[in-house]
């Protein structure tokens, strides 16, 4: 049995077109070498909390109001990064992306959107494709030439002793209009084959990425490299990084990008 604690008038019913629900923020510099939250507004299954931060950074946390994404589901996160500004989202949870009854598929979507000599870290914890879930997630981040962004997703199959879900993920991330990052990983029930096999995931069940861009790497741009045993750096057509993780479980592969971030320092 699922029970939701759902926030005042939003309901699931039986065989209905899915909850669709919209996370907005947008932070600016406040003038005083902070950063304001003008904007912070979420709905549905979508709660934003301003958290403690210290330094000039705002610190926001995601949380679930309600189970889900379920099948049907239309959730957004749309998040914006003023000049000057700088910004941290975190997840209070694992999103854990569950089937509905309706057997439609869900979609969940985040826009990010970093404007010059602004900062933004997006590091959510992990996405869990449940047995029978249908969830395509689509990450779009759109910086200026003088963004700094620092992005981390991960993606689990299946809890403990359970087969995985049907999950598509595609992380894309432009610079002044050009693309440094346009992938997509598809894996699961329907998903073409060979996505479990030696070339993609080769038996694990877990994967991440964690997409760093910093102006300075335009001097100074760190080398492909293996990261440990689970993980390797990819130098990007242009000031950025991708550290990509495959492992047996999300432990590890927190773990692997974690130290990929402190070597990137």
């Amino acid at each position: 049995m699922t029970v939701d604690l759902a926030p005042r008038g939003v309901t699931r019913t039986g065989g209905g077109a899915g909850v669709r629900g919209t996370a907005r923020v947008e932070a600016r510099a406040d003038g005083r070498g902070g950063t304001a939250l003008p904007v912070l507004d979420g709905e549905g299954p979508l709660a934003l909390r301003r958290t403690r931060s210290t330094g000039s950074g705002a610190h926001i946390t995601l949380v679930g109001a309600m189970s889900g994404p379920l099948g049907g589901d239309r959730l957004t996160v749309d998040a914006t990064v003023r000049a000057g500004a700088a910004l941290h989202i975190g997840s209070a949870a694992a999103t854990i992306a569950l089937p509905g009854q309706n057997g439609d598929f869900a979609r969940y979507d985040v826009r990010l959107t970093v404007e010059d000599g602004a900062e933004l870290h997006w590091l959510p914890e992990q996405l869990i494709s449940v047995r029978d879930s249908d969830l395509r997630v689509t990450t779009r981040a759109d910086l200026a030439p003088g963004a700094r962004l620092v992005l981390r997703e991960e993606q689990v199959l299946g809890r403990v002793a359970e087969a995985q879900g049907r999950l598509t993920s595609r992380l894309t991330v432009y610079r002044a209009g050009s693309p440094l990052l346009d992938q997509e990983l598809s894996c699961g029930p329907g998903a073409l084959a060979g996505w479990d096999g030696p070339a993609v995931l080769a038996g694990n069940r877990a994967v991440g990425q964690l997409v760093v861009v910093r102006p300075e790497f335009a001097e100074d741009m760190p080398g492909p490299a293996p990261l440990g045993e689970w993980a390797a750096l990819t130098p990007l057509a242009g000031p950025a990084v991708l550290v990509t993780a495959v492992a047996p479980d999300a432990l590890r592969v927190r773990r692997a990008l974690d130290e990929a971030l402190n070597t990137l320092g």
